[in-house]
């Protein structure tokens, strides 16, 4: 069969997305909430029409089943296929069906360019699985999911966990359903106690760090599972932790508005909501190391691939660097959360149509659209900006003159991470510049800041773990103590930063920058968050970025690619 195959699949749900496989390789993904600025955008009808017209499309694949979806008014099918009938009629379509984890786990497996691998899945809330004539009294939803892959064989599922409010349970020795909580569920229950959306529950992970054991606090997994005298599952949503329950009233808190003053205000967090974030990291990564050590015994696969929303705790990640044993070769993927279930259906569609069995690994994160450099100055109001020439030099001299500069160049990064096409950079060496940029963006003081660092200074400067690079961000590391003190703006209060290692091949112009910082002041990292606002989506346009600089005290926007820097008057 003919390797000549392009595929669209889509992921309808929050972190809705669209990717486009074209003769294996993935050419294409954009997140929705990118182009329409609403976070986690459930619908992903901009990305769709920018593939179905910039690509010749052979066969799509929509996430979930056909009557999940409600049918266009004058039209027999729903709006997802009512569109691309519109752009590209001979596509053929089909749904994925109940097949949420399965996405992750492809998408893990052929991102990772590993032969055959493990797959740990580990997700809030995946797809509904009924046990078959009894769906009405037997069924729960995915949380967590154990597969095999290789390139000849179908995907072989070895566990399954699903959890539901109400059901009889179920053991069939691979599928088990009961009325559990999931590891992230927990770790849910605790993010929406602390005043966040559960699926925000990287905040909980950033406030976990300035935590520490608490004996008063009760274990919060029990037999692997969420402890029921303190949360209560909400499937398919979020979970919360019932303070009512006698035992739990040390959890007690005021009006949720009196509360959560504390997110933006360091005096007032209390202790117990520290050690609470700290106690729900520890248990849950150990809860997830234990099944992958467990699991690689049992199959004797030593390459491990990890996937599902827990798959971008970083912290987590870098635990099991630090615990597994160094003949387990680790691959976490970079669009971990439900976004990247569009990439795995693509490329399963794919490997199914042509049968191939060659590899192709995931080589970049830069996967958005592509706009033209040449259009960039062409809507920006010239009564409120100064627009002059620059190189990577007159910027590296600003960064060191301590000024926030927001990097805007090239095609969106996949996933949630900014790897310095939609970024905001500062000077790492500057000991209050935590709380400066915190208050500019709009974030909460206690959440940390990324390190992007040339990747042949990253052994010198961070404990890298047997690892070569970390180009996708997806390692919180320790710092090496002799380094702590040198860039106290990106060290988290545990001594660790999530880096991103670049290359002059992954990233020129980024690369150049920070080599020209480098030479200024001899540190080899520049201070990298994500170019948005505080509860905004990453920029996708020059007209998004422009209009972050408006609504902040931000000055200054760099055009690597026209050499422009453009500056409020």
């Amino acid at each position: 069969m003919s390797n000549k195959k392009t595929v669209m699949a889509i992921n309808p749900g929050h972190n809705g997305s669209t990717a486009v496989v074209s003769d294996g390789e993935l050419v294409y993904y954009a997140e929705e909430e990118r182009y329409s600025r609403e976070k986690y955008d459930a619908n992903p009808f901009r990305g769709m029409i920018h593939a179905l017209t910039k690509y010749k499309i052979d066969n799509i694949v929509i996430g979930g089943t056909q009557n999940e979806y409600p049918k266009v008014q004058w039209y027999d099918r729903d709006y997802y296929v009512a569109l691309i009938k519109k752009y590209q009629p001979k596509a053929e379509i089909e749904y994925s069906g109940n097949e949420h984890h399965a996405g992750h786990a492809w998408a893990t497996f052929y991102n990772s360019g590993f032969d055959e691998a493990l797959i740990v899945i580990i997700d809030g809330c995946g797809s509904f699985y009924g046990v078959p004539g009894r769906e009405q009294e037997v069924g729960g939803f995915e949380t967590e999911s154990i597969f095999t892959m290789n390139y000849l064989e179908d995907t072989k599922l070895l566990l399954k966990n699903c959890g539901s409010n109400h059901t009889w349970p179920f053991d069939d020795g691979t599928i088990k359903i009961n009325e559990w909580l999931g590891i992230v569920k927990t770790y849910e229950g605790v993010t929406d106690y602390l005043g966040w959306n559960p699926i925000e529950a990287g905040k909980t992970m950033g406030l976990s760090s300035y935590g520490k054991e608490n004996s008063k606090i009760p274990k919060l997994y029990i037999n692997g599972f969420g402890n029921k005298q303190l949360f209560m599952p909400q499937y398919p949503s979020g979970a919360w932790l019932n303070w009512a329950l006698p035992g739990n009233e040390q959890f007690k808190k005021e009006s949720e508005s009196k509360y959560k003053a504390w997110h933006n205000n360091e005096k007032l967090v209390r202790e117990i909501d520290k050690d609470l974030a700290y106690k729900v990291q520890q248990e849950s990564q150990e809860l997830a190391l234990d099944m992958i050590k467990s699991w690689v015994e049992k199959t004797g696969i030593k390459k491990v691939c990890i996937a599902g929303g827990y798959g971008l705790n970083c912290v987590a990640n870098y635990y099991y660097r630090k615990n597994l044993p160094s003949d387990i070769e680790l691959y976490c993927e970079p669009v971990a959360h439900d976004g990247g279930t569009s990439i795995g259906l693509a490329k399963q569609k794919w490997y199914s149509l042509t049968g191939s069995t060659e590899k192709f690994p995931l080589k970049t994160s830069y996967l958005g659209e592509q706009y033209d450099p040449q259009t960039y100055l062409n809507d920006i109001d010239v009564d409120a900006f100064n627009i002059k020439d620059a190189t990577a030099s007159d910027i590296a001299k600003l960064i060191a003159d301590r000024n926030i500069v927001a990097l805007y160049q090239g095609r969106a990064e996949a996933g949630p991470r900014a790897l310095g096409n939609r970024s905001i950079l500062y000077d790492p060496t500057d000991p209050n510049g935590k709380a400066y940029v915190n208050t500019v963006k709009g974030r909460e003081w206690f959440r940390p800041f990324a390190g992007s660092v040339l990747k042949e200074f990253a052994n010198d400067w961070f404990d890298m773990a047997g690892m070569e690079e970390s180009p996708h961000m997806m390692y919180a590391v320790d710092v090496q103590a002799d380094k702590v003190d040198k860039i106290p703006n990106i060290t988290h209060v545990d001594d660790t930063c999530r880096i991103q290692t670049v290359t002059s091949e992954q990233n020129k112009h980024y690369y150049e920058l920070i080599s020209e910082f480098n030479k200024i002041t001899g540190v080899p990292i520049l201070f990298n968050t994500s170019f948005n606002l505080g509860g905004d989506a990453l920029v996708e346009t020059i007209n998004d970025a422009i209009d972050a600089l408006v609504r902040s005290d931000m000055k200054y926007l760099y055009l690597p690619e026209i050499g422009k820097l453009v500056t409020k008057k």
